[in-house]
């Protein structure tokens, strides 16, 4: 009996998801537990497992394409097996492949002019009504159904069809450089006649959300000034590119495009940046005494059955027990609101081969430090596998991020909006300072938090370092609260 392969929901809160790859291809066996396909969200990529041995039949989307949770995305039963039963009635996605094969008869196939009347007759969505109602634009049946299903909109792409009409490869070059939908905040979109100029996405592979939508809906009053504005860099680039272009002649180069995390992570940043206050203070404090405790975890630990807990772990330990003592940094700052959250749930920024990951450690005060030891540990290697659930990369309230065994002496951490704070730990260094008339050296180890002026003043902030300070330099007495 041929079995549906269904496009998992890995997440509480996921609706979508990218195929990155298919393992497998149609006709191959194919035994249970093997990887069948790798999807990508807009945190992390996950591997797919057949949950049955047979042959893979059939597949009805490609690499590249974003799907719903729970849609059919293959069919793996036995050889020679009828399957039409089970074929979705949107029928099987060509490959891109196939795509580029048929862009040279594209040209050549029946046009369809989407004038007033046509619509009238046409149109199968909201999208097409609104076309026409601003004029009529020439695309064939062909490339609106991919535009239809790809969620992006076909007034937007450069015609290079006959007559200029918009063929299939204008709505691929579309779908490359965006914007894309998600099917929700297309919808959304089509109803507020938005200005994607203003639209940022920040769904997977950059797709813009019904979040996206609704931060924007109040930029959409577009004057004269704003388009000055954005024009601007299209000018600039006119200007500059003969010169990159001269600069490039004869040197040898590599364009890397970025990668789904990577483009979520830059616009977070410039995200950040753009719309917070952001201030960094920095300090040290006399790290002898975790060190102790570590050389204590390293010959003893094992024997009391502890984690490898290390100097990392004794820092997140003291930021839970220290932020329920200041609030304003435990709190996420919307608008002109402050969510202040009555336990703390400690992001820890991971680095990875895919990129920055910060899993969340919820109730971290409420945790000892073998626990934190433990659930930092796994968080790390999930999000290094890419196995990560994403109810765990959100919810944060604040955030610790450890540049120390990089050698980093001080550096400057970028919120994670709406979090109001986010703490730095760096390395260690041997600082002299004079006990009884002589000059002693010990180990320091920095400090730097950046927070929003907005919400939380320098002062208490201080007071945040300085409470964070003192619980480090006698660990032990923290730990016996």
């Amino acid at each position: 009996m041929a079995i549906p392969v269904k496009m998992p929901k890995i997440g509480l809160s996921d609706e979508s998801a990218i195929i990155a790859k298919w393992h497998k291809k149609k006709g191959e066996q194919v035994k249970a537990g093997e990887v069948l396909f790798t999807i990508e969200t807009d945190k992390s990529t996950f591997d797919v497992e057949a949950e049955v041995d047979g042959i893979l039949l059939d597949v009805f989307y490609n690499e590249g394409d974003e799907v719903q949770v729970l849609t059919d995305v293959g069919i793996i039963g036995r050889e020679g097996e009828n399957i039409g039963d089970i074929i979705p009635s949107q029928g099987k996605h060509k490959s891109q492949s196939e795509t580029q094969k048929q862009q040279v008869s594209e040209a050549k196939s029946i046009e369809v002019e989407l004038s007033l009347k046509d619509a009238a007759e046409k149109a199968d969505s909201d999208l097409l009504t609104r076309v026409v109602e601003k004029g009529a634009v020439k695309i064939s049946p062909r490339a609106r159904g991919l535009a239809e299903r790809a969620g992006v909109d076909f007034r937007l792409a450069n015609a290079t069809g006959p007559e200029g009409r918009i063929i299939e490869r204008d709505i691929l070059a579309l779908i490359e450089k965006g914007p894309v939908f998600t099917p929700a905040a297309k919808e959304e979109y089509l109803k507020k006649d938005m200005d994607l100029q203003l639209t940022e996405g920040t769904g997977i592979g950059g797709r813009i959300t019904t979040e996206d939508i609704q931060k924007n809906s109040e930029e959409q009053e577009v004057t004269k000034a704003p388009l000055m504005i954005a024009e601007e860099p299209d000018r600039r680039e006119t200007i500059e590119k003969p010169a990159l272009e001269e600069l490039r002649k004869g040197v040898k180069y590599k364009e890397v495009r970025f990668t789904n995390i990577r483009k979520l992570i830059a616009k977070n940043m410039m995200r950040s940046l753009s719309t917070t206050a952001q201030l960094t203070s920095n300090a040290s404090f006399d790290a002898t005494e975790i060190l102790a405790y570590r050389e204590k975890i390293k010959a003893n630990g094992k024997k009391y059955g502890l984690e490898n807990i290390t100097l990392n772990d004794m820092v997140l330990y003291a930021v839970s027990r220290t932020l329920p003592n200041h609030p304003d940094l435990n709190a996420h700052l919307v608008d002109e609101t402050m969510l202040i959250f009555e336990n703390v749930h400690l992001g820890v920024a991971i680095d990875t081969e895919r990129g920055l990951m910060v899993p969340t450690i919820f109730n971290a005060n409420l945790k000892s430090l073998n626990e934190i030891s433990r659930e930092v540990k796994q968080l790390a290697e999930q999000c290094r596998k890419g196995t990560i659930n994403p109810d765990y990369l959100k919810g944060g309230t604040f955030t610790v991020t450890n540049l120390g065994a990089m050698d980093v002496e001080h550096f400057t951490p970028i919120l994670n909006p709406p979090q109001t704070g986010i703490l730095g730990v760096c390395s260690i260094t041997y600082r002299p300072r004079p006990v009884n008339g002589q000059y002693e050296y010990y180990p320091a180890m920095g400090l730097s938090l950046t927070f929003d002026h907005r919400a939380v003043d320098g002062a208490p902030a201080a007071r945040f370092l300085k409470d964070l300070k003192t619980n480090l330099e006698n660990f032990s007495l923290l730990l016996a609260r």
